[in-house]
């Protein structure tokens, strides 16, 4: 076979790299295992949640909802926006996947953070635009003047992820209200919020809110971490409705399962036992980050369910020395490692590690 006979693909897709999950840990000597590398939620769940999902998967014979009416009035009733203002999918990676695939194309640019959530670029390319990273300042944050300065005619998206993933520092809303008063009102400006529900900050933007003040702020929230749905995939976005006229074409057809539509609803009912899970990880998360910052550690703030690491080439190694203890954390080679704050006794073994590799 010739190169002129095998299939052709978009060339787009040359140096899309696969998006990499954070590894399961492993123990070989029967010792208890912990995973602190996907941000996920350490709590089993609440039994009217797991009774909804079971109850729903009787059914499973039958195509979803398509259009996840019970969902979607549980959100407007929830956030008190009009159902012509939501739209959900699997997952909030995938509503910023249609809602990119519906504003971009080849020759428009894409501006974010970096480093930043790493579906980013991926998405970014998938649609043949081109993503213009802007690094972060020296204390892990979004340089808002510098992202203003990388938005050209070309530009159609900006992404601004808050908390920021991986390095744990939220916005506040009078930066980034300075930041969208000189981004042109053509330029779609997308809050992805997916660690919303840990923020104890005064002071940090709250989208939902937002949005309603400016016409091309879009938000993107999930159910996977706070909610614990992360195996359901369900996540929303809270926009205006052109915006979300054309995610909703972009979607899937019957993408959120019945069986995770019904657990969504389940949890916003049982929201205020839900948020007293999260209310101790955030003490947990206090706690941990006064232990590393007391054991010298040089981490910047976090408002979300994890910790930031900044270890540079040191990275790997660390990473190798937890997994030594069968605790998995998420390494970005040469930076740093994002730790996901989860059960005592595995926050416990990472910071043994830590604590002593600051010695």
């Amino acid at each position: 076979m010739t190169a002129q006979d095998e299939v052709r693909f978009r060339s787009c897709l040359d140096d899309v790299a696969a998006y990499k999950p954070g590894r399961p840990p492993e123990r070989t000597d029967g010792r208890p295992t912990y995973k602190l590398s996907s941000n996920e939620n350490p709590y089993p769940p609440l039994p009217g949640v797991l009774a909804a999902a079971t109850a729903a998967a009787e059914d499973m014979n039958r195509y979803p909802d398509h259009g996840a009416v019970d969902l979607l009035e549980a959100l407007s009733e929830r956030f008190g926006v009009p159902i012509s203002d939501l739209a959900v999918g699997t997952g909030s990676v995938a509503v910023l996947y249609h809602l990119l695939q519906a504003a971009c194309t080849h020759g428009d640019e894409v501006v974010y953070a970096w480093r930043s959530f790493e579906a980013y670029p991926i998405a970014v390319q998938l649609t043949g635009a081109t993503s213009v990273q802007v690094p972060l300042t020296e204390d892990a944050r979004h340089d808002f003047k510098a992202m203003e300065a990388a938005i050209t005619d070309r530009t159609k998206a900006v992404l601004v992820c808050t908390p920021n993933n991986p390095t744990g520092p939220a916005v506040r809303r009078d930066e980034l209200l300075a930041f969208l008063d000189v981004v042109p009102p053509n330029v779609l400006v997308v809050l992805d919020e997916a660690y919303r529900e840990f923020v104890r900050e005064p002071e940090t933007v709250d989208g939902a809110e937002l949005y309603r003040e400016r016409s091309n702020v879009v938000v993107l929230r999930t159910f996977s971490k706070a909610y614990g749905l992360a195996g359901f995939r369900v996540g929303y976005a809270i926009g205006h409705p052109p915006a979300i006229a054309a995610i909703r074409k972009c979607a899937l057809p019957f993408g959120v399962s019945q069986v995770a539509q019904a657990a969504a609803i389940a949890s916003l009912r049982a929201e205020q036992e839900l948020l007293e899970r999260v209310e101790a990880l955030v003490a947990e998360r206090t706690r941990v980050v006064g232990e590393l910052r007391a054991a010298g550690w040089n981490v910047p703030e976090t408002h979300a369910n994890f910790v930031w690491m900044p270890l540079g080439d040191q990275t790997v190694a660390f990473a190798e020395a937890v997994q030594a203890e069968g605790v998995s954390v998420r390494p970005f080679p040469g930076e740093g490692a994002r730790v996901t704050i989860g059960e005592r006794e595995a926050n416990d073994l990472f910071l043994k590690v830590a604590c002593a590799w600051r010695r």
